[in-house]
């Protein structure tokens, strides 16, 4: 169970991340005493300050006035002169980016070049204070300042201006397939092995029912989950710096946990390693030589990803393949029982992603959505760290904005894990209902055109957006409308017929198809209920469960004798 708890609080954090607000654009270098050699550099502005041109042709050309050896942050700091329409340009450090742009403005500055030592942030500031200011503002990396005055010297002129990006990158498409990938094969996995797993905990031994333990989630469960998604949100907004290590921790070890879920059925299936170590004191198990060195292996992963986390060349790769187990892991272990509760939580979460984006600018002093301050972190924190809950992919075109340092598109882990509850229920019910899957099928191809939709607004409004915006009525009003036509919406709603707990299970695995009995089993004799489906709420479900539970099938306890009763499973679902 505890890593269950630990993967719902990594996923109440994926709830908090949209992209971040900020935006890349470049600085057109040249030569004051030479024209023609020019150069291209990577800044990073807030178009809250002001915005920039999409065409150098038409951005200003002017003089820098290089300051780098003060931060600009007194008045004693601004040169006698002013800066005369000039850029200034300084380092970063000291004060706030408001005080530095406020007293280059005041003093004749027609724009404000920050040079940083540290990665590049947005230049932030309130909702007062854009309005007072309306000069650009971008941050320039302290090793590009190096090789612009090795490169021009310190006479030159400059020009700022944000290209625009292309209306579709190819990584999206990397996006695409990912996300929808991850919920595909999440929502099957968790719906075609439920009844499986559920069967082989009441047969297996403890150790194995802690390995394929499933959380049903209540309406009381969603209501405290909500809550609690709501508390972390703001605790993030005031104590970043404190909390984003221990999440980073939490996230190294859930994802561990889940990349070995998702490697585990394939390891055991390669003859190697198979011997057992000895009895451990502390556990009271023989794990196999394999599982232990998978276990080693899944954990030097996620260590190796937390050293290099911050390599944007190859760290992401990691990251994302990190991320698809954990979200593969969590499909697998939430479960919602009923469509009522997929639209309890999908719809409260619609409401939250509403709520914190687009209403909390009217609450905060600042006029910043708290969930756009989370994901990108507070302007004046100390760490440059980020929260690990996104599947992120670099850019793939060849737009002059991939000199600039983060050139990712990203997607929250709970823009998949959310929609992929759902997909989940529904092949669960397809398989109860014998519906060829059809539930499944429309439900994961709503979620692809709801992300569609999600990278266009994206595309035209050119600002993060909160996926579930999109995704939650895509998802919802096409599974309500395919059982809609099929005239199933009471059973659809209310779940009838899953079996709810171990014992409904074994009963369901106990009541085959009409077949002449074989001698020397006796507790698959009673079979006059085996023509319906398995229903919960039969009236004759607590005689046969009875007669399950009291017999040898249902005393196996070991590996030999529980694999029969696995085949007989898959015959009863082909006998449905």
């Amino acid at each position: 169970m505890e890593p269950a708890l630990l993967l719902l609080l990594l996923m109440m954090i994926a709830l908090q991340l949209p992209q971040v607000l900020a935006e890349y654009g470049m600085v057109n270098v040249l030569s004051d005493k030479e024209h023609g050699n020019a150069k291209d550099y990577c800044i990073q502005f807030n178009p809250s300050w002001a915005y920039l041109p999409h065409d150098l042709s038409k951005a200003s050309l002017l003089q820098v006035q290089d300051l780098t050896s003060s931060m600009l942050c007194t008045p004693s700091d601004v040169p006698l002169q002013g800066f005369n329409f000039r850029i200034a340009m300084v380092m970063r450090g000291n004060c706030t980016f408001y005080d530095k742009v406020r007293l280059a403005q005041i003093n004749g500055a027609k724009g404000l070049i920050i040079v940083s030592r540290e990665s590049l942030v947005p230049p932030g500031g309130n909702g007062s204070q854009y309005e007072e200011i309306d000069i650009p503002v971008a941050l320039l990396s302290y090793d590009d300042m190096l090789d612009i005055s090795k490169t021009f010297g310190k006479a030159i002129k400059v020009a700022m201006y944000a290209p625009n990006e292309p209306f579709l990158d190819y990584n999206m498409v990397v996006i695409f397939v990912m996300a929808v990938g991850t919920v595909a094969i999440g929502g099957y996995w968790a719906g075609s092995k439920d009844v499986k797993k559920r069967y082989m905990k009441h047969k297996h031994d403890g150790a194995d029912k802690q390995d394929d333990e499933t959380i049903d989630v209540t309406p009381i469960m969603i209501c405290i989950f909500v809550v609690m998604c709501c508390s972390m949100l703001v605790l993030l907004y005031y104590f970043y710096n404190q909390l984003v290590y221990a999440i980073i921790g939490i996230f190294c070890l859930a994802s561990s946990i889940g990349l070995y879920s998702c490697l585990a059925p394939f390891v055991q299936k390669i003859p190697f390693c198979e011997c057992r170590i000895p009895e451990l004191s502390c556990t009271h198990k023989r794990p196999q030589v394999r599982m232990l060195l998978l276990g080693m292996f899944c954990a030097s992963v996620s260590c190796v990803w937390a050293v290099f986390r911050n390599e944007d060349k190859w760290a992401w790769i990691l990251q994302d393949t990190l991320g698809i187990a954990f979200c593969l892991y969590m499909l697998k272990t939430i479960r919602l029982p009923t469509f009522k509760a997929c639209t309890l939580l999908l719809v409260v979460l619609f409401v939250y992603d509403i709520f914190f984006v687009f209403i909390t600018p009217f609450l905060t002093r600042s006029g910043e959505s708290i969930m756009v301050e989370v994901a990108a972190g507070p302007s004046d924190f100390s760490t440059h760290e980020k929260l690990p809950m996104v599947l992120k992919v670099p850019r793939l075109n060849s737009s002059p904005l991939a000199l600039c340092d983060r050139p990712f598109s990203l997607l929250g882990f709970g823009d998949v894990l959310i929609p992929g509850m759902l997909v989940a229920y529904c092949h669960r019910f397809d398989i109860q209902v014998q519906a060829s899957r059809i539930y499944f099928v429309a439900c994961t191809v709503a979620y692809g055109i709801g992300l569609l939709i999600t990278f266009v607004a994206l595309a035209l409004m050119q600002m993060g957006q909160p996926a579930l915006l999109y995704l939650v009525p895509c998802t919802l009003i096409t599974s309500i409308c395919v059982a809609c036509w099929r005239k199933e919406v009471a059973k659809f709603w209310n779940g009838n017929g899953f079996a709810t707990s171990s014992q409904d299970v074994a009963t369901c695995v106990a009541s085959p198809p009409p077949t002449a009995p074989k001698q020397g089993q006796p507790g698959l004799l009673d079979t006059d209920n085996s023509s319906q489906t398995c229903d919960n709420s039969s009236p004759t479900a607590s005689h046969h469960e009875d007669k399950a539970l009291n017999t040898p099938a249902g005393r196996a306890t070991d590996e030999n004798e529980a694999e029969p009763s696995e085949n007989f499973l898959l015959k009863d679902r082909t006998g449905q």
